[in-house]
């Protein structure tokens, strides 16, 4: 299996509930931010894709189990792994941890569209090979 993409992200006081442990709906931007990281670490903006292809991509699907809180201050790191391919959508399976304790784990299939028309859309060929040359053959 090839190693995650790994974003790391402090616990801020607005992350945090009336308790002082994360909001569950707040894991949801954090898996983003770094599908968005990840997404630019292989050469792709999302708002250049929009500008430059009309392409953008939108969660359709979304599978995510809390294990352990995480409060205020706390160091999470992030990992983005692709699953699998699609030919016009990826399935990414992500982790939250704050050192080796794991907080949350999601998995997230997200399509690619037309900007225009909504409509499902092929993947770009050349985010097509970098994704592919990051996904594992077993997936």
């Amino acid at each position: 299996m090839l190693k995650p993409f790994s974003w790391t992200i402090r616990v801020y006081y607005e992350d945090t509930d009336t308790c002082g442990i994360v909001y569950y709906a707040n894991y949801l931007k954090f898996f983003e931010r770094a599908r968005t990281e990840w997404l630019r670490s292989v050469g792709f903006e999302q708002q250049k894709m929009a500008d430059e292809l009309g392409l953008r991509f939108v969660i359709a699907r979304v599978e995510c189990d809390f294990k352990h809180p995480s409060k205020l201050d706390d160091v999470i790191e992030v990992d983005v792994r692709v699953a699998r391919v699609g030919s016009a959508s990826i399935v990414f399976e992500q982790t939250a941890k704050r050192n080796a304790q794991l907080l949350a784990t999601a998995r997230v299939r997200a399509g690619c569209i037309e900007s225009k028309s909504f409509a499902p859309a092929p993947l770009p060929p050349s985010l097509r090979a970098a994704v592919e040359h990051l996904t594992p053959l077993d997936a």
